[in-house]
């Protein structure tokens, strides 16, 4: 087995008397893209922010490359890409602003040139100008997509990433998402777009409860069920392995 870029051992977060995740173990080596499904209230949110280090871990250990969360948050940060569902903008800041910035606290050299090359991709050039203010939900999220690449993190931590976007800036993410992994990061998706989930990730990981009911390879979840239902499609299969009907 590969060395793991995000490698999550023991993983338990308790809000007061109320567990979010349980003991929860898995690792994402580079080149895989890990689908993290599960019904609401399953623990995705919850690990997402935990990996990139806005939330501390109630216990276990939680690593991106060598750097351990708890310990070593600034260096784990240069390497870690969170976008979150609702990605908080400075509204009166521009798209261009957005990058300029982003490549003031990263220390990115050339950064225009990859940020004309990243807004091309997304179809956002002609909102150079714009105020984030002024953005459609889906240009909103697609600048803050284009903001995580411009700094280059080995870890992709994104959490709901197909919000807002319409067919091509579906087509375009799931691309990227593709060129991203075969450069050698490691990504994490959670959706509830499961069809999506089958059709690029690698690996899954089924939460229910804060508890893992599956991690493995697509390949192997097909395997182990699918040979007990009438179809193999992972919403099938998600579908018969947690207890809610709601694949979100």
């Amino acid at each position: 087995m590969k060395q793991p870029i995000i490698n999550v051992e023991n993983f338990h977060k308790a809000y007061q008397h109320e567990i979010a995740v349980d003991n929860l173990s898995f690792h994402v080596e580079s080149g895989q893209v890990l689908g993290l499904i599960g019904p609401n209230g399953a623990g995705k949110t919850t690990t997402l922010r935990a990996i990139a280090g806005i939330i501390p871990a109630s216990a276990g250990q939680l690593k991106v490359g060598q750097f351990e969360v708890s310990k070593d948050p600034l260096s784990l940060k240069k390497m870690t890409a969170y976008v979150p569902d609702d990605p908080q903008l400075f509204n009166d800041l521009t798209v261009e602003q957005h990058f300029a910035f982003t490549a003031s606290v990263y220390h990115v050299d050339e950064w225009q040139t990859l940020m004309e090359s990243i807004l091309k991709r997304f179809e956002l050039w002609r909102k150079l100008k714009s105020r984030a203010s002024d953005l459609s939900r889906g240009m909103r999220q697609k600048l803050a997509i284009g903001c995580a690449y411009l700094y280059r993190p080995r870890a992709l931590l994104l959490d709901e990433p197909m919000t807002g976007l319409d067919p091509k800036g579906i087509r375009a993410l799931k691309d990227s998402i593709s060129e991203r992994a075969q450069a050698g990061d490691a990504i994490i998706i959670s959706s509830h777009l499961l069809a999506m989930v089958e059709d690029i990730c690698t690996n899954v990981l089924i939460l229910e409860s804060g508890d893992r009911k599956f991690f493995g390879s697509i390949e192997s979840l097909k395997s182990q069920f699918g040979d007990q239902l009438t179809g193999d499609s992972l919403e099938e299969i998600f579908l018969s392995t947690v207890g809610n009907t709601d694949p979100v």
